[in-house]
């Protein structure tokens, strides 16, 4: 099976689009997270997790049930959160402390997203496909957060 480039010009535009007159935080990554999850070829996980006391609490999200709370440091959404950074992991079977929701995820990335200058949520997505997340992904992806960001009312979230 061959992975299909993800035009992310588009994807930007039609976020940007559905968004642009919506500030509630849920509809808007709600929304994101079904966009994501029937634009990105070989995914079987689009969603988001927010930030709660030191912990991360699933949010708005596609695909099978998740784990509902994950600690900062622990598992690839969790060392995100923690570090702060993206990551991409191409085998997650291969990462320390792997927190596997669905036995059938071969590969992730997660972006954090933030609201003045605060880790406010993380987006998490899951393919079954090892080496699934280029980096033209990971740059659409940040990009696509960055809408995100400013899109969202953020303060109802704190």
């Amino acid at each position: 099976m061959t992975q299909q480039t993800t035009d992310y010009s588009l994807l930007l535009a039609q976020l940007t689009s559905i968004q642009e007159s919506e500030r509630d935080t849920i509809a808007n990554l709600a929304n994101a997270a079904a966009l994501l999850y029937m634009s990105l070829d070989q995914i079987n996980w689009a969603g988001f997790y927010l930030v709660r006391e030191e912990q991360l609490v699933l949010g708005p999200f596609q695909g099978k049930p998740a784990c509902v709370r994950i600690d900062f440091g622990k598992g690839v959404c969790g060392t995100a959160a923690a570090r702060d950074t993206t990551i991409v992991v191409p085998d997650v079977h291969a990462f320390p402390g792997h927190i596997a929701c669905d036995a059938a995820s071969n590969a992730e990335i997660v972006i954090p997203i933030h609201h003045g200058g605060r880790l406010t949520a993380v987006l998490d997505i899951d393919s079954p496909v090892y080496q699934r997340f280029t980096g033209e992904d990971r740059d659409g992806l940040e990009r696509f957060c960055a809408i995100l960001e400013k899109a969202c009312d953020w303060h109802c979230m704190q």
